[in-house]
């Protein structure tokens, strides 16, 4: 644990980056549930709707992308504990009034710390492959609004957006 004040855990006294210790942490059941969204052309959420863009079925090719990307996260993240997750959950909402697909993943473990860098990679890399399955169609597609909406368990209790 860092002996400075701040509240940045992964920097110790020094200012030095490190993996945050979580040895001496309770294994407790963590979940975190994070969204995001893409819009696009209204004719390329017809085709993402219709299963029929060029590259197939692009929702169904975002949710395991999007599940790999959770259990890959600290391959990724470069101070992130590797965790052995016990749930992750893509889902997906067409949202036809705002030309845009919605995507939440929940990500569970039971261990010293939390999910929550899992979920928001797993709906990026989820947003991220509908943009490349689309890409041919739109390439004014736009990632927004990327967040943790909820995470559960831990010392620092709920988190509710």
């Amino acid at each position: 644990m860092p002996t400075s004040a701040s509240p940045l855990t992964h920097f110790d006294a020094q200012g030095q980056a490190h993996m945050v210790d979580v040895s001496a942490k309770p294994a407790t059941r963590r979940i975190a549930i994070a969204t995001g969204r893409i819009t696009m052309q209204p004719a390329t959420l017809d085709l993402v709707a219709s299963g029929t863009a060029k590259k197939g079925d692009v929702l169904g090719v975002a949710r395991i992308a999007g599940i790999m990307a959770a259990k890959k996260t600290s391959e990724l993240i470069p101070l992130c504990h590797p965790l052995a997750l016990t749930r992750v959950a893509v889902e997906f909402e067409l949202l036809h009034a705002e030309n845009a697909v919605q995507c939440s993943a929940t990500v569970e473990t039971v261990g010293p710390t939390g999910v929550e860098m899992e979920a928001l990679t797993a709906v990026q890399v989820a947003l991220l492959t509908i943009y490349d399955m689309c890409k041919a169609a739109d390439k004014r597609m736009v990632m927004t609004g990327v967040q943790v909406l909820e995470k559960h368990g831990g010392k620092s209790g709920s988190f509710v957006a």
